[in-house]
């Protein structure tokens, strides 16, 4: 009996070190991941351990892994003009306004480091946290590079030791917005290390990266946009919607190409090329030959079938990223290329269109396509001429990608799109530009004299009045309606601190040199600051169209107003090489990457 009972011992003895090694390994495989049964006895710590995301065994691993090209990069095209010699009053005008920018930065920085610091956003008005983005501290990585490029040291380098802290390991309850994610806090990493060379920024990079990496975790390798990363990490089966934003699994190639080029690792770049070919395969096979629907579905790969056409908000920063890819890589992708050529060929023919103005001055507008369909066939491409301030950064999308191609017909298109936007900034009461608003297309872009009649008919027909009404009552209600000349609607007359309009002016001048442009600029700069100054910081305004009193506050200040807004101006009134164009390009959210050069 003595025996039995020492093999017993023995037996349960190995029993507990198979059971400890069994239930170790699931912890390593899915990285202690948050329980997700709180109510079947899971501690409050359990469900708070992070997650170590470069641990994680895919369910769906790469069988071919697809490498970044090899060889020497490209000698492209020359973007940036070469300026003169400064005159010594021109530079300290242009020295004061940089210098203004640089105060309002340093203003703003110290709010956010005293009352939202590692939140994603203060709240301008009250002194308020808010985190839409994970919780991860936006304004913070936001602001790494706009803080380095201000020379602002000691702020960027007690910033860098703070960042070095977040722990992407632990994720939201809500849904985590991979788009989002990848343009401000993979972005931001790397821009940061591209401008510093501090390795640290380059170790929280890979890390956001892996964190990403694991949404492309389905049969099919497209990645769960709006993820549930919880589910994910407790081992849960993911698959690609039904329902995917055009931007959202389009803005990808920037981070995740520079990140395999600086780490080695190809795993990056096999994600986004394989959401590249479905672009190539299926461009000339969509409603609208040549460019891709707002809303796509990754689960079939279908890439063509809804109705949507547009640069602006659901499919901007796709567009975007063709030509600025296709720079980073020193041109050995031409693939990029051809995606960008080809699709504003159609953007060009369909999307585009000259407004009626009271000074008939030549300007461009982008607006939505439409293409229905009936009884099975497609209808002709609709033009609704409805813009958007997010869509302003055409313009210097159409400028750098005609330097990169050496079209300069593309170049004088991205004039005439900012020219567009500087026009609607000033025609306002505030000299902001609204959210979005309507303008009424011109019959022929050569030539567009102004009607009054049709105007003020096309504005009543839009605000659904009578369009024969009485002029003089007419002209009465579309004044108590706040509708300037050349609008036939302001359909939301927020400004939300955004920055595209003045990204488009820093870029067309730095490939022009435009001599109005820096005035321009400083308008602009001075108009914004004028209406959305808080006692802590700036906030996000309800309406741009009034004529007397203050606008009101929204008590919001996304990141991306210390991450774009205030850098592209800052850039604006500093010397030319400062992140060139010709050595840079910037991600969606303004992050300087460094292209690969010959």
């Amino acid at each position: 009996m003595a025996i039995l009972g020492r093999r017993r011992t023995v037996l349960l003895f190995f029993s507990c070190i198979v059971l400890f090694f069994l239930y170790s390994s699931h912890r390593l495989q899915d990285d202690a991941a948050w329980s997700r049964f709180r109510g079947a006895g899971a501690t409050e710590d359990a469900a708070l351990r992070p997650i170590r995301w470069s641990r994680m065994k895919q369910r769906n691993p790469v069988e071919n892994m697809r490498k970044p090209p090899s060889g020497h990069p490209l000698s492209l095209p020359k973007v940036q003009k070469d300026f003169g010699p400064e005159p010594d009053s021109a530079r300290a005008v242009r020295l004061k306004r940089r210098d203004a920018v640089r105060d309002v930065m340093k203003r703003c920085w110290s709010s956010y480091r005293k009352h939202a610091w590692m939140s994603d956003e203060l709240k301008p008005v009250s002194g308020g946290k808010h985190n839409p983005f994970g919780g991860w501290g936006a304004t913070l990585v936001d602001s790494l590079d706009t803080l380095w490029i201000m020379d602002l040291k000691d702020e960027f380098y007690e910033a860098v030791a703070a960042a070095a802290t977040i722990n992407f390991g632990k994720v939201p309850s809500q849904e985590v917005n991979v788009f989002e994610t990848n343009i401000r806090y993979l972005g931001g990493f790397l821009a940061a290390y591209d401008l510093s060379g501090d390795k640290r920024m380059l170790a929280k990079a890979r890390e956001v990266g892996e964190l990403l990496y694991a949404a492309f975790d389905t049969p099919n390798r497209m990645p769960i946009t709006r993820w549930d990363a919880r589910n994910a990490a407790w081992g849960t089966g993911q698959v690609a919607s039904h329902h995917v934003i055009l931007a959202e699994i389009g803005t990808l190639s920037l981070e995740f190409i520079r990140l395999s080029m600086l780490t080695g690792d190809p795993k990056w770049y096999d994600a986004v090329d394989r959401i590249t070919e479905l672009f190539k395969e299926q461009q000339q096979s969509t409603r609208l030959p040549g460019m891709w629907p707002a809303i796509v579905n990754a689960h079939t790969q279908d890439f063509g079938d809804h109705p949507d056409y547009t640069l602006g908000a659901l499919a901007d920063s796709l567009y975007e990223y063709f030509p600025k890819t296709h720079a980073l890589v020193g041109g050995l992708l031409p693939v990029y290329r051809e995606l960008y050529e080809t699709s504003m060929e159609t953007a060009i023919r369909h999307n585009l269109f000259r407004p009626m103005l009271p000074d008939e001055k030549d300007v461009l507008i982008s607006g939505h396509v439409y293409v229905g369909k009936h009884d099975g066939r497609l209808n002709e491409p609709l033009l609704r001429p409805e813009a958007q301030h997010l869509v302003c950064f055409a313009g210097g999308m159409f400028a750098l990608g005609g330097r990169l191609i050496q079209n300069d017909t593309h170049v004088k298109i991205g004039e005439k799109l900012m020219d567009g936007c500087v026009w609607t900034y000033q025609a306002m009461p505030t000299g902001i530009m609204p959210e979005s608003f309507h303008m009424l297309p011109c019959e022929s872009a050569d030539h567009c004299p102004w009607d009054e009649d049709k105007w003020r008919q096309a504005v009543l027909k839009k605000i659904n009045l009578n369009p024969n009404m009485d002029a003089k009552d007419a002209d009465a209600e579309i004044a108590r309606r706040r509708i300037p000349k050349g609008f036939t609607a302001v359909s939301d007359p927020r400004y939300l601190l955004r920055p595209e309009a003045i990204e488009s002016v820093f870029i067309l001048y730095r490939i022009t040199g435009r001599s109005d442009l820096p005035d321009t600029a400083w308008k602009m700069f001075e108009a914004v600051e004028k209406h959305t100054k808080t006692d802590l910081a700036n906030s996000a305004i309800v309406d741009v169209s009034i004529t007397e009193g203050e606008a009101e506050p929204n008590d919001s200040m996304e990141s991306f107003w210390l991450g774009e807004t205030l850098k592209y101006f800052y850039l604006m009134f500093s010397e030319p090489d400062l992140i060139s164009l010709d050595e840079y390009v910037f991600n969606t959210e303004a992050h300087p990457l460094k292209r690969l050069l010959p």
